[in-house]
């Protein structure tokens, strides 16, 4: 990953640097594997993420179809 400085104005790379990385989700990761998870919970963990992202999907859809 790479962030370039203009006009020597590191805080303003810093924040697109962040950015990056929340995109990335490398901060939700780390955090993840601060403490050890249980296979059966990382299990059920993925399977709750999965469907919360389904039902965001399906609300786009029915919002865009809605709107049209």
């Amino acid at each position: 990953m790479q962030v370039s400085v203009r006009d020597n104005n590191v805080e303003q790379a810093l924040r697109a640097l962040k950015k990056k990385l929340q995109r990335e989700g490398v901060f939700r990761e780390m955090k993840l594997k601060q403490h050890f998870e249980k296979p059966s919970v990382k299990k059920a963990r993925e399977q709750a993420e999965a469907v919360r992202r389904a039902r965001k999907l399906a609300r786009k859809k029915a919002q865009r179809e809605g709107a049209i």
